[in-house]
C-alpha cells in the first residue's frame, strides 16, 4: 500500500509512520490501519463475548518477542502487555480534522497523548526522505534501493576490477566518458562509426586518510603502448586482444572489442598506478546529471557563440543544463587554441562546479532533486562488477564526500608536443615532470597544502627529533630493505660505515613485508641514537617508531632500518623537500572561468 495514501486517508502526517524499532536501532516504515474496520463475517462485539483472538508477536525466527511493544496497535491504545510507548510519536492530527470525542463518549476516557518532541520529528523525517541514499532502512528504502540497482549497467572486466571497495584504503577509479553516440537526442554527435572511444578519461584517486584527491586528466591523443588485454565474450569466454605500440590513448576502448579493463590496464602500464575500478557514461550522463541538480554554474571570460557546438554564452556566470551543459563540455573552438588540452581544462572547471552543486546543501536537502539525482546516476553509469551494486556506489559516494573539496585537485598528466611530428596533432609523457606527478599520487601526496597533515608532521618531530644525540659510532642499526632498489640495504651500510662513521650497523638482508616509507624502529633506551641516525638519513619524525630492539650478530640490542618504496639512494637525504613541479592545476571548491 502506498504510505502517503494511508497517511492521506488518516489524516496522519507522513513522517509519523517512520518508526524507532527498538530491536534493531533503526527507523522503519510501519502502516496503520487506514480507517477503523467493520467486524468480519461472525465476528461479535463484546456484548456476544465473542472475538478474534489477540495475536502473538513473533521474531523472524518464529520465537515469540519478549521485548519490542507491537506497533501496530491501534490509535490511543498502548502496547500490549502494558508498556508504555516512548520511542513511537503519536499521530498527528491534521488542521482542519475534527476534535476527538469528549471523555465519556465511546466507551469512556481515552490515554493521554504525549505530544512529539521537535528533534525526534526531525529525525524521523530524516530517515523517511533520505532513507535510500543513507541508511536504506525500512520496505519503502529496501524496494527503492533495489530499484536503482537494476538502473546500473555493469560489465566483466575480470582481473582488472576484480578487488573489494574498502572504506578503509586509497583508491582509484577510472572515470571514462566515451563519444558513443547511443541514446535520444545524440545522433549528431561523437564518431559516427565509433563503438565508443575513451574521449575523456579522468584517474580519480582517494587518499587513504581521505584528506586529499586528485583527479587527473588522461589526453586522449596522447601516445602511449596498449597492453594485450583480456577480455570476457558473451558466451563467457575469454579473448585476449593484441596490445598496440605508440599509438594514441583514445584506441585503449572500443577497437577491436577491447573493454573498459583494457582502458584501465593501459592507464596502469603507463602511469604505474593501480586503477582499481571504473565508472564509465555517455553523453546522456552530462544532460541528465545537470538537469537533476537544476543545472551548474559555469564562467567564461568572454561571450561563446560556438556554431559547431550551439553553445550560446555571455560573458561572465552563467547556469547551464542538459543540452547547453553537453555543448559546453565539448565545445573547442571557443577556448584557448581550439585543441583537447583546452578542452581539458574547461572540463576540470565543469566537474569541480558540478561537485559543489551535487554536494550543496540545496542539493541534500531537497527530497526531489535527491531522487532525481539518485535516478540519473545510476541510468548514467556502467561500471565493474565489483562495485555494481547500489550500497557499495553510496559507500563510494560517501567516503568521497569527507574529502574536503578545497584539497580535490583537478590536473592534467604533463605532457608536450609529439617530437616525432611535423603537423603537431598528438602529445606525448613530459619525463621531467609526469613521474613525479605519478609518485605523488601513488604515495597520497596532495597537490594542495593539507594543513592539518602538515601539523601532525611538526608535532611529530618536535616530540621525538628534540633530545641529545649519540655519537655516530654509539649508534646500532641493522638495515632491511623493504621496497627500495635492489641492493640498497648494502650500499647504505656502506655509506654509514665508510661516509658517516656508523660502525656498528649490519646488513639484514630484506623485510619481511614492503613498505611504502622508510621507517627506523628502536627501543625508548635508544633514542638518543634514534635521533643521530635521522639526523644522517633525513628521517622525519613520523618516521621513528618507538618500539623494541632486537638483537644484532654480537648479541647486542640493535635498532631496525627499513628501507622503503621512497628511499632515494645511499647518501640521499629522506627529508629533502617534496615541491608539487609546476603544472596546471585548480581545486574543487574555486569557480575559475574558461577563457
Amino acid at each position: 500500500m502506498d504510505a502517503q495514501r494511508r497517511g492521506r486517508g488518516d489524516q496522519i502526517d507522513p513522517a509519523d509512520q517512520w518508526v524507532l524499532n527498538p530491536n534493531t536501532g533503526e527507523y522503519e516504515l510501519r502502516l496503520a490501519p487506514s480507517a477503523p474496520q467493520s467486524p468480519g463475517p461472525g465476528a461479535r462485539g463484546p456484548a456476544g463475548g465473542r472475538t478474534t483472538p489477540p495475536r502473538t508477536a513473533t521474531s523472524r525466527t518464529g520465537a515469540p518477542r519478549t521485548g519490542a511493544p507491537r506497533t501496530g496497535a491501534p490509535r490511543g491504545e498502548a502496547p500490549r502487555g502494558g508498556a508504555t510507548r516512548t520511542d513511537v510519536p503519536p499521530q498527528r492530527r491534521r488542521r482542519g480534522a475534527p476534535e476527538e470525542p469528549p471523555p465519556g463518549r465511546r466507551g469512556g476516557r481515552r490515554p493521554v497523548q504525549q505530544k512529539p518532541k521537535k528533534a525526534r520529528k526531525v529525525l524521523v523525517w530524516t530517515g523517511g526522505t533520505m532513507a535510500f541514499l543513507l541508511v536504506g532502512v525500512g520496505a519503502a528504502g529496501y524496494f527503492y534501493l533495489q530499484h536503482l540497482e537494476g538502473n546500473v549497467t555493469t560489465t566483466d572486466v575480470g582481473s582488472a576490477g576484480a578487488s573489494n571497495f574498502s572504506k578503509d584504503e586509497a583508491f582509484s577509479i577510472l572515470i571514462i566518458g566515451t563519444d558513443k553516440r547511443t541514446g535520444e537526442g545524440n545522433g549528431g554527435y561523437g564518431d559516427k562509426g565509433s563503438s565508443g572511444h575513451a574521449d575523456t578519461t579522468i584517474l580519480l584517486h582517494v587518499a587513504e586518510d581521505r584528506s586529499n584527491a586528485t583527479a587527473l586528466s588522461i589526453p586522449r591523443d596522447l601516445i602511449v603502448d596498449i597492453p594485450d588485454c583480456p577480455t570476457k565474450q558473451e558466451d563467457g569466454s575469454e579473448k585476449v586482444v593484441p596490445g598496440l605500440r605508440g599509438v594514441r590513448f583514445n584506441r585503449s576502448l572500443g577497437e577491436s572489442g577491447r573493454d573498459p579493463g583494457c582502458t584501465m590496464r593501459t592507464v596502469t602500464e603507463n602511469t604505474g598506478i593501480e586503477v582499481d575500478h571504473f565508472m564509465m557514461a555517455d553523453f546522456n550522463a552530462v544532460k541528465t546529471l545537470t538537469t537533476a541538480v537544476d543545472g551548474v554554474e559555469v564562467c567564461v571570460e568572454k561571450p561563446v557563440n560556438d556554431k559547431q557546438s550551439k553553445l550560446v554564452l555571455p560573458e561572465g556566470k552563467s547556469t547551464v543544463e542538459g543540452e547547453q551543459a553537453l555543448a559546453f563540455v565539448r565545445t573547442r573552438k571557443s577556448f584557448g587554441n581550439s585543441g583537447d588540452l583546452d578542452r581539458i581544462k574547461v572540463q576540470q572547471q565543469f566537474l569541480g562546479s558540478l561537485m559543489r552543486k551535487m554536494s550543496s546543501g540545496d542539493t541534500l536537502t531537497s527530497p526531489s532533486k535527491l531522487l532525481k539525482l539518485a535516478e540519473a546516476a545510476t541510468k548514467a553509469l556502467t561500471v565493474d562488477k565489483a562495485i555494481g551494486n547500489v550500497g557499495t556506489l553510496k559507500d563510494i559516494a560517501l567516503e568521497l564526500k569527507k574529502v574536503p573539496t578545497k584539497n580535490i585537485t583537478f590536473t592534467t598528466v604533463p605532457v608536450k608536443d609529439n617530437p616525432a611530428e611535423t603537423v603537431k596533432a598528438t602529445v606525448v609523457l613530459n619525463e621531467a615532470q609526469a613521474p613525479q606527478v605519478f609518485e605523488m599520487i601513488k604515495n597520497d601526496v596532495s597537490f594542495t597544502e593539507v594543513k592539518k597533515q602538515q601539523k601532525k608532521e611538526k608535532d611529530a618531530e618536535a616530540a621525538r627529533l628534540k633530545g641529545t644525540k649519540a655519537p655516530a659510532s654509539e649508534v646500532r642499526v641493522r638495515i632491511l630493505n623493504g621496497g627500495a632498489v635492489a641492493g640498497s640495504a648494502q650500499k647504505t651500510l656502506q655509506h654509514l660505515q665508510v661516509e658517516e662513521g656508523v660502525t656498528k650497523s649490519e646488513n639484514g638482508g630484506n623485510a619481511p613485508a614492503a613498505l611504502a616509507r622508510t621507517t627506523l624502529e628502536y627501543a625508548p633506551g635508544q633514542a638518543d641514537q634514534a635521533r643521530r641516525l635521522a639526523e644522517i638519513m633525513g628521517l622525519s619524525g613520523s618516521a621513528l617508531k618507538p618500539g623494541e630492539s632486537v638483537t644484532n650478530a654480537q648479541g647486542l640490542p640493535t635498532m631496525t632500518l627499513t628501507l622503503g618504496r621512497d628511499f632515494k639512494g645511499a647518501g640521499v637525504k629522506l627529508n629533502a623537500p617534496v615541491e608539487a613541479p609546476d603544472v596546471e592545476k585548480s581545486t574543487a571548491d574555486k569557480v575559475k572561468c574558461a577563457s
